[in-house]
């Protein structure tokens, strides 16, 4: 993939996670926040965005997983979990 599709994914997954944060479900994101890297880090590498990609999606299925709101959250969550992982 592309760093600027990425780059792409990776503004998308923030929109959610604000949407998450102004309805009130979730206001903790420290494992993404302390990568301290956000979609318009253009000067940022490819594999950056991609772990970024990996942690927040990682901490979105859990959020949803929590809630009841999928019964394959736990599943998401742990597979972005093993692609985090392979990242480092």
């Amino acid at each position: 993939m592309h760093k600027d599709e990425l780059i792409h994914i990776h503004t998308i997954l923030v929109q959610v996670k604000r949407f998450f944060e102004n309805t009130g479900h979730c206001n903790n994101f420290q494992r993404y926040q302390s990568l301290h890297i956000s979609p318009v880090h253009i000067h940022r590498s490819k594999a950056d965005h991609k772990k970024a990609i990996f942690v927040l999606g990682n901490e979105l299925a859990l959020i949803v997983s929590d809630d009841g709101l999928s019964r394959q959250g736990a599943g998401v969550s742990a597979r972005m979990q093993e692609l985090v992982d392979r990242c480092r």
